[in-house]
């Protein structure tokens, strides 16, 4: 199940509301709307929330790709289309990057 969302968004203390993205993780999809970390295992919930805000504000994949810890790389095959970002050992941020925005966002253990 996917969501849109709508949210407040302060960045570098400026204001902005934004069109989210939709969702296919649960726990994601709380962490962003409510802040609510209950579905997400603690260890990584702050990794997690800055990685959605760097998706969140960015119009390119360049602003992704220079985060060396984020180890983003586009996926092939089955998941062709999909782009990764690393949280923590097996365990990445999947998503998908068009025109611009990020969608179908998804956390997963894909190996």
């Amino acid at each position: 199940m996917t969501t849109l969302l709508l949210r407040k968004f302060v960045t570098l203390g400026v204001a902005r509301y934004l069109y989210d993205k939709t969702f296919n993780h649960k726990g994601l999809r709380l962490l962003w709307e409510k802040d609510d970390t209950l579905k997400l295992s603690p260890g990584q919930v702050e990794k997690r929330r800055r990685i959605l805000a760097v998706l969140n504000t960015a119009k390119s994949l360049d602003p992704i790709r220079a985060i060396p810890g984020y180890k983003l790389h586009a996926l092939s095959g089955k998941m062709d289309g999909f782009w990764s970002v690393w949280v923590t050992g097996n365990y990445r941020v999947l998503f998908r990057f068009e025109k611009g925005d990020v969608f179908n966002v998804d956390y997963v253990d894909y190996h």
